[in-house]
């Protein structure tokens, strides 16, 4: 049997980032959880790439890549930060160039951070109706977090952590019982997230 594909992607433009800290501590929990392979996909590097021209042919090998690993997952993790109360344009336009159908049935975990709880927002009013034109199966609890969840680029706040705690609580039964028939080992889910000895 193959192994479930966890991908996570995170639209921050820079290196490093809080957002992609969260994306990847996420990815990271639902793989463990479903027994199966994370890969994180950073946007910033592809820019160039993903700017080459309009259309999926014009972009470097690179990008293509990215847009290939996105589409063959099982479950997708996405994250950007909130610019202009939305997520950045290299976030979109990396989706502008995913399949029409190719995320629809996924599962999709939304993040997001913001420089404050103000930003919370762009989960339900941005980002889920994007992955709603993509028929994608967008989970119902996002995971939105602010500067002061992070130290130096590393989530650190013991609330954001039980955040992401109940979120892969109340969403990984939805997952498991949507996921094509494979071996998974659904009798140990790990469903709790690692907190680092930093407090």
């Amino acid at each position: 049997m193959a192994e479930i594909s966890v991908v996570g992607v995170s639209g921050s433009p820079t290196r490093p980032s809080r957002t992609t800290a969260l994306v990847d501590e996420v990815t990271r929990a639902f793989a463990t959880s479903l027994g199966g392979v994370p890969t994180l996909i950073e946007l910033a590097p592809l820019l160039g790439e993903l700017g080459e021209g309009p259309y999926r042919s014009d972009i470097g090998p690179n990008a293509r890549h990215a847009l290939e690993q996105v589409e063959a997952a099982d479950v997708i993790v996405v994250g950007s930060p909130a610019y202009r109360a939305t997520y950045t344009g290299l976030f979109k336009l990396f989706f502008d160039h995913v399949g029409q159908y190719a995320l629809a049935d996924k599962p999709i975990i939304l993040t997001a951070t913001g420089g404050s709880d103000r930003h919370a927002l762009l989960v339900e009013h941005q980002m889920r109706p994007l992955f709603g034109f993509f028929q994608a199966l967008t989970l119902p609890l996002g995971i939105f977090a602010n500067e002061g969840d992070f130290t130096d680029y590393r989530v650190t706040s013991t609330e954001l952590y039980d955040r992401m705690t109940t979120t892969m609580q109340r969403t990984l039964p939805i997952i498991l019982s949507h996921l094509t028939p494979r071996e998974v080992d659904a009798d140990s889910p790990v469903l709790e997230f690692t907190r680092p000895d930093v407090f």
